[in-house]
């Protein structure tokens, strides 16, 4: 059963569907468009739409109770929803979020039960984290004592499709893209030995720029909280840990100065913004000058040059528009900065996606320093078949098809950090092109 048809469940429909009549399942999706799943099951007989009411009590059972597996790709605040009425009814369960409390609290029931709860199996979290645990594995198998690990991921705008000053268009959730780094603890790492806390103001101001061979040069700001990782990679000793979002070069700076301006800020609701323009949006942060423009203003504010790259970006979003309103009533920055983005980072149908994932590993063997970096590029063919819907579906499928099969022996909330997890999934998914190229190279201080 799988909840949830949206743009990343193409490939994950794709694919069990592809295995229906080998392994005899028969798929059941919901979504709130019943066109969307129709049009994504393309009248194959395994595949079926069924209505669902996620706050009715009885709906969930009635459909819960004649499934196997239940895959859950709704907002992740309904997990523990699903997930407690998967323990009641004795159903194993996936999703590609990060573990909850909510769900971590659900792992002694689930070992009872003989049930798998497998979350953070998409791309990020997901194939990260398999790709990481190989070479760590690897490391440690040969006597390597690891000093630092880095990784960076990027859902991004393919070269071909590259056609802005951003060089960035939505291939995810746009609110999260807007509220990146906002709330959830802060930003959190480890650094040569030292903790390192970011303030959300200055997140997009430390950032790290990386080349990756002929894709070319990446930057990468820090992602939540990297220390939580150092025990699930059991990287207890280590000296760096870093986990990062990658964006291509200049895009930070333009972010940094939204932030600055407040046009992030998801914390109140503005007054009277139906009939604002998108000029009046950005003046709405200024000081009054009255003999000064917008474009003025908001240059000195920042501290830009008037005709420098950053208010070209800005000015290129429309934020300067005289003519474009909002249209929206009751909204907060962050929405009404979602609504003008959405307009001019919109993936078009002809548009392609790329993902981008790059692991760095410092460690000790035989006295001597050495490094790995490890890369996966994956590119998206059309609007169906995009890099994101790929790297997050396949592994999700390929999971299932795992547990339908019973070839898991773990039991409980899990993360595919475990090697009866992830090789089946990392060795399937190279012959579905999902390939990292890990080389050796010279080690270098972190």
């Amino acid at each position: 059963m799988l909840l949830g048809a949206g743009k990343s469940a193409n490939i994950l429909i794709d694919y069990i569907l592809e295995h229906a009549v080998a392994e005899n399942w028969e798929l059941h999706i919901t979504d709130l468009d019943k066109d969307t799943v129709l049009s994504k099951i393309k009248d194959r007989p395994h595949g079926h739409y069924f209505e669902f009411d996620l706050n009715s009590d009885q709906s969930r059972k009635q459909s819960i109770e004649h499934a196997d597996l239940v895959i859950s790709m709704l907002p992740a605040m309904f997990h523990p929803i699903i997930a407690n009425d998967c323990i009641r009814l004795k159903k194993h369960l996936i999703t590609p979020s990060y573990i909850s409390d909510e769900m971590k609290g659900l792992d002694k029931d689930a070992k009872a039960l003989g049930l798998v709860f497998l979350n953070e199996i998409g791309v990020d979290p997901g194939i990260d984290h398999m790709s990481a645990m190989k070479v760590l594995d690897e490391i440690r198998s040969k006597g390597g004592k690891i000093t630092a690990f880095e990784s960076f991921t990027g859902g991004l705008v393919a070269p071909q499709s590259d056609d802005n000053p951003w060089h960035y268009k939505f291939t995810w959730n746009p609110r999260n893209v807007v509220l990146a780094g906002q709330g959830l603890g802060g930003i959190k790492f480890l650094h040569n030995g030292r903790y390192k806390y970011i303030p959300y103001h200055k997140m997009f101001q430390r950032t790290e720029m990386i080349e990756i061979g002929e894709h070319g040069k990446f930057e990468g700001y820090a992602n939540r909280d990297s220390l939580k990782y150092q025990e699930a990679y059991d990287l207890h000793d280590v000296q760096t840990m870093y986990r990062g979002t990658f964006r291509r070069p200049g895009f930070c700076d333009g972010w940094d100065a939204l932030i600055q301006l407040g046009m992030t800020d998801d914390s109140y609701v503005m007054a009277h913004t139906e009939n604002m323009t998108y000029r009046d949006f950005t003046n709405s942060f200024l000081k009054y000058r009255k003999h000064d423009s917008v474009e003025i203003k908001t240059a000195y504010y920042l501290g830009l040059d008037i005709d420098g790259d950053i208010m070209k970006r800005l000015k290129w979003l429309g934020l300067f528009d005289e003519t474009k309103t909002l249209g929206l009533t009751n909204v907060t920055p962050a929405q009404a900065l979602q609504k003008i983005l959405e307009e001019k980072w919109e993936l078009k149908p002809n548009d392609d996606d790329m993902i981008v994932m790059w692991h760095k590993f410092n460690y000790e063997l035989n006295g001597e320093l050495k490094e790995i970096n490890s890369s996966m590029v994956v590119m998206g063919t059309d609007s169906h078949n995009t890099a994101m819907a790929q790297t997050v579906g396949l592994p999700m499928g390929i999971a299932a098809k795992m547990i339908l099969n019973g070839t898991l022996s773990t039991h409980g909330v899990v993360m595919p950090t475990l090697p009866e997890i992830y090789e089946p999934i990392l060795k399937e998914l190279e012959t579905l092109g999902v390939v990292f190229t890990e080389e050796e190279v010279e080690a270098k201080p972190s």
